[in-house]
């Protein structure tokens, strides 16, 4: 919404864009913050995401701070964020734009005829595997593929998403495609779990990493370098350009 200016503090999870490592002071992890240092920065507003950061939740309001506490699990959920956050900046045109210019998109990938849809196994975390994170889940059927784990989308706990590594040799994908917060991928590593051989998408090397600032943030990087990521993948650089247009 081209507010950066007004941003005094960021968790060590920013990346995007690349200057806010330089420019921003760190603040905090995902579940942990340095509340002296929050408020030695003298915010009028601190935005925080998800219930595991409600401890910081309360901390920063039993000391004064207005805080904002989203939620999103979703694609709408995101949009919905977006229009609240300009709201809540006084930029609500913007924001507004902002979602206009995602929802269509979106709504043109809808639109767009796909020769197939490839089966796809997007694995969150590796022990244990874990799937079905609902936006991400939405940005694959976008994408023109087919989440195997589709049904687990409306399960909000990580812990309710927890699979057997038998499901994915039984669901037979055709694609992988893993974002592990905090560590690297080892795509080697996926092939080599016992009786996966036999998955389509390891016997044909389609094993594939999206860094996970980009993916599993459900913001506009997800709506925007992370959906790149799954077209390119899915289809190559031809048909994510043309997808971009």
């Amino acid at each position: 919404m081209g507010e950066e200016h007004r941003i005094v503090g960021v968790t060590g999870y920013a990346v995007r864009p690349p200057q806010v490592r330089r420019e921003k002071p760190r603040v905090g992890a995902f579940t942990s913050a340095d509340i002296p240092k929050i408020l030695a920065l003298e915010p009028d507003l601190v935005l925080t995401f998800s219930d595991l950061q409600a401890d910081i939740v309360a901390q920063l309001i039993r000391e004064g701070i207005a805080v904002h506490a989203f939620n999103q699990r979703d694609i709408s959920g995101i949009l919905a964020m977006i229009r609240t956050l300009g709201a809540l900046v006084g930029t609500g045109a913007k924001a507004k734009a902002l979602a206009a210019k995602f929802e269509a998109r979106l709504q043109s990938l809808r639109d767009m005829p796909r020769p197939n849809r490839p089966r796809v196994y997007f694995e969150e975390w590796d022990e244990p595997p874990i799937s079905g994170i609902a936006w991400v889940s939405e940005l694959i059927e976008l994408a023109g593929g087919k989440d195997v784990f589709a049904h687990l989308r409306q399960e909000q706990s990580a812990k309710n998403r927890i699979i057997d590594p038998s499901d994915v040799i039984a669901a037979a994908p055709d694609v992988i495609i893993a974002s592990w917060c905090g560590k690297k991928v080892r795509p080697e590593r996926i092939a080599d779990r016992p009786g996966w051989h036999t998955i389509p998408a390891v016997k044909h090397g389609r094993i594939a990493e999206i860094k996970s600032p980009l993916i599993l943030q459900p913001g506009p990087a997800a709506l925007g370098d992370g959906l790149d990521a799954i077209l390119d993948i899915l289809w190559g650089d031809a048909a994510e350009k043309e997808a971009s247009a």
